[in-house]
């Protein structure tokens, strides 16, 4: 989902920096801030079904690669720690 080419990323490089260096503190600044990006993809396109599908899919890419590299680790370690549900 996020591995694009090297040479693509580099498009974003200094968007990544800033990011760096004016943390996001809070789920609502989080929200604000996937949500300009989305609007920013969908803005110069056509106001169709594949546009706003495409948005969703990257959106929920996103969320299923957050589970799959981090959260499932720390589920993980979790039930190792205190056991696993029956």
């Amino acid at each position: 989902m996020p591995y694009i080419a090297q040479s693509d990323r580099e498009r974003f490089e200094n968007l990544v920096k800033t990011m760096h260096l004016s943390p996001i503190l809070t789920a609502g600044e989080l929200n604000y801030l996937i949500t300009q990006l989305v609007h920013s993809f969908l803005e110069p396109k056509v106001q169709n079904y594949q546009n706003y599908n495409d948005a969703l899919g990257a959106l929920e890419g996103a969320k299923l690669e957050l589970y799959r590299r981090s959260i499932t680790e720390y589920e993980n370690m979790k039930i190792s720690l205190n056991g696993d549900v029956p």
